[in-house]
Parts: C-alpha cells; structure tokens; sequence
C-alpha cells in the first residue's frame, strides 16, 4: 500500500511539473532565430498568433506540434490560410500536414532532446509543411 502512494504522489509531482512547464512557455512564448509567429484563424474568426520552432528541410518550411496544448496546429489545420511571421516579415502561407514520410524525416532530422521531451509529457509530435502563397 505504501508503494502505491509513492507511485501515486510521484505521478502527481510530475503531471505539477509537465503543467508548470507548458504553461511557462505557453505565457512566455520565447522567441528567437530558430523560432517563427504562426497565425491561424480560429472558427470563429479570431485571429491567434504561437510561436513555434522554425524547421527548414530541404528547401522547405515546416512547423512541429511539440507540445500538449495545440490548437494553433488544430486551427492550422482546419483553416490552412495562415500567415507566418519569419525574419521580420509577415507574409501568407498555406499549411499541409506533413506526410508520412516527411514526418520521419523531419523528425528524425530535428530530433527532440531526452531532457525536453520529459518535460513536456511526452506529447506526440505532428508537423506542418508551410507554403508560401500569393499576397
């Protein structure tokens, strides 16, 4: 019985820290080099901006989901005319979740980090390739 509880309290702790952890970035947004504004449009016509990593493979732009909360992905998605602030300048693209085999390959090219993924939970990782459009 007292195994249990230990298990039990050290789950807790660690869904405390995943929480504590997301939410900082979540408020924080940092940002750099490496990093790009996404914004996506939600059902209601709500424009929201995130902060995401910014991924190049090949030529091309891509944006990972890394995290639990994700509803700029699920916006992205469902509204794929969105805008993506890059190096100073804001322009239209067209977010395509990646395929499969981009999926692999983006991943296993811009691997997460042990230390990373356990703060943040472990949360599956989806990618979205960026097109530029037409202004």
């Amino acid at each position: 019985m007292k195994a249990v509880k230990i298990i039990v309290i050290v789950c807790v702790v660690y869904v405390g820290i995943v929480a504590l952890f997301e939410s900082s970035l979540a408020y924080f947004q940092p940002s750099g080099q490496s990093t790009m504004v996404v914004t996506t449009t939600d059902l209601q016509g709500n424009s929201n901006d995130r902060v995401v990593a910014r991924l190049e493979q090949g030529g091309q732009l891509y944006a990972a989901a890394n995290h639990w909360p994700r509803a700029w992905y699920r916006q992205a998605v469902a509204n794929p005319n969105v805008e993506v602030s890059l190096d100073g300048e804001k322009a239209p693209y067209l977010a395509v979740p990646a395929t499969e085999s981009e999926h692999v390959r983006v991943d296993s090219d811009n691997s997460l980090g042990l230390v990373f993924r356990i703060l943040t939970g472990f949360p599956p990782r989806y990618f979205i390739r960026l097109e530029p459009q037409q202004s």
